[in-house]
């Protein structure tokens, strides 16, 4: 009998361990494991194999509370909150034209491999493209796990305010309130930014190792931030990919705009206190079709980001600026099919519906002279987008990295020609090709998910280079060749392709056919 009741015991109170023991990882193991205190509070977040992950942890408050405003630092919180999922993104428009979004959306998410405060790892800040206007991180293709692992770094992501939400100027129709109107998405940035140095160390990041890296809009902010003063001091490197700010909107600009806006929702001049009541859908309806870009305000940023020379604040920051070959397949293809099955009599009429912002007083006739002289087996189609990516998404980097050159501050160019066989090499080395390559998730794009193994061995080249910015404020890195600095003087540029290679002045008849014309931004 007695053997029967202990053997009872082994058997029920076995499993009443079991249970017990399955309620420990969440209650006292993770919180053991992943548990960190921050200004804020405490967070809790997972561990992902050997890499500590937070994500959707406030940084600043609910900006519905402050529309159109600097915003404020997160709100305390009491016990431990869970970092277990992404944010929402800030508001937008849906492909289908619908609202989407919540104010509440100042969050950022990071990824490390220990919580030492002592070991100061580089810390990676990526700002996400979609321009001004729209995106978010919330996707895998920005998972920060396998760079942080790859480089021992603490990688961050962020959303901020976009659109009118983070752009429109109200400056001159209202009170010192809405001095920082036009810039309240970038300030969102420098919160960010704040938040980083603040906290970092208790991921193990180092706040003076701060790198900024971002892709197409992301390129851009970074190129802004390098102008703001606030921004001065809170990130030592910056690497762009695709994405470059020139000159920001001018103050009449953003006021115009701001007008349409009112007007739209039926609201007088005198009458800006009506924002505040209104629904995020009513406002982002009104706000439909503006362009939204940095204002140029005399305050957070007092001058153009590259206008007429490069910031001097930020002439001691290393930076790398890159393209890719094919940018434009992606930015047009996809919006007009024709520009993949052109014939030579309708290209000038494509270059001048697509990019005529951008070739100032060139012909398009001229262009398409030049280039069939330059490339003569080459299709109508491929001088389309060879020709609107040097003139759109290429010139403003060469443009930017000569300024910063004229400064001798240390600066570096790549080119991406390794180009994608995804629907049989259509696409070619498209917009955003780079973003799955430096963050080592080629299985998250399709461009990259076709090759694997090609795309691999491309994605460790470049992660090496990032990891080695972030490190040391130089791209050089084991497996590729010598990376001079970027000068007037023979304008050295990395080309990643199967095999890297350095190039001088790479595209140079290109560079000096579109030298001449004035680089114009949108609402300038």
């Amino acid at each position: 009998m007695g053997i029967w009741r202990a053997g009872r015991w082994r058997r029920n109170g076995s499993a009443l361990l079991l249970a017990l023991w399955a309620l420990v990882p969440a209650c006292l193991v993770a919180r053991d494991l992943t548990q960190v205190k921050i200004e804020s509070g405490q967070v809790r977040g997972q561990l992902d194999g050997r890499i500590y992950a937070y994500k959707g942890i406030p940084y600043g408050a609910d900006t519905a509370q402050t529309r159109f405003r600097a915003p404020l630092p997160a709100l305390p919180w009491q016990g431990v909150r869970a970092a277990l999922g992404y944010g929402p993104r800030c508001p937008q428009s849906s492909p289908d034209g619908r609202s989407t979004g919540s104010e509440d959306c100042l969050t950022l998410n990071l990824w490390t491999p220990g919580l030492d405060s002592g070991h100061q790892r580089p810390v990676l800040v990526y700002l996400h493209g979609g321009g001004y206007q729209q995106g978010g991180v919330d996707e895998a293709l920005y998972d920060g796990r396998a760079l942080s692992q790859r480089g021992d770094v603490v990688v961050v992501t962020l959303h901020h305010r976009l659109n009118g939400f983070g752009y429109l100027y109200l400056a001159e129709l209202g009170d010192a309130r809405y001095a920082d109107s036009g810039n309240a998405g970038m300030l969102d940035l420098i919160l960010a930014l704040r938040w980083v140095r603040t906290n970092i160390a208790a991921f193990g990041g180092d706040p003076q190792q701060v790198t900024l890296f971002g892709q197409s809009g992301g390129g851009a902010k970074i190129a802004t931030l390098m102008a703001m003063p606030a921004a001065r001091g809170l990130f030592q490197r910056a690497w762009t990919m695709s994405g470059q700010q020139i000159t920001g909107r001018t103050r009449a600009h953003g006021t115009q705009t701001a007008h349409q806006v009112l007007a739209r929702l039926g609201l007088g001049v005198g009458n800006l206190d009506a924002l505040e009541r209104l629904s995020t859908a009513q406002l982002q309806a009104a706000m439909q079709g503006g362009i939204w870009t940095p204002v140029v305000d005399g305050g957070a940023l007092p001058r153009d980001p590259f206008a007429p020379t490069a910031p001097e604040q930020s002439r001691e920051i290393p930076m790398v600026l890159g393209n890719t070959l094919d940018e434009t397949t992606s930015l047009i293809g996809p919006a007009d099919p024709s520009t993949f099955a052109l014939n030579w009599s309708q290209l000038p009429g494509k270059l001048t519906q697509h990019i005529a912002p951008f070739m100032g007083e060139l012909a398009p006739d001229r262009i398409v002279a030049q280039y069939r002289r330059w490339y003569p087996k080459a299709s109508a189609s491929s001088v389309f987008f060879a020709a609107s990516t040097a003139a759109r998404s290429w010139k403003g980097m060469v443009i930017e990295s000569e300024r910063r050159a004229a400064q001798g501050a240390p600066t570096w160019n790549y080119y991406l020609h390794w180009r994608s066989p995804l629907d049989g090499g259509r696409w070619g080395a498209p917009h955003t090709l780079d973003i799955p390559l430096v963050f080592d998730n080629i299985h998250a794009s399709p461009y990259t998910a076709a090759a694997p193994r090609q795309a691999q061995a491309v994605a460790e080249r470049m992660t090496a280079a990032l990891l080695a910015f972030a490190r040391h404020g130089d791209p050089n890195a084991q497996g590729l060749p010598d990376w001079p600095r970027y000068s007037l003087r023979d304008r050295a540029a990395m080309v990643f392709a199967s095999r890297p290679r350095l190039a001088r002045d790479p595209r140079g008849r290109e560079r000096r056919l579109f030298a001449p014309a004035p680089y114009l931004q949108p609402g300038t």
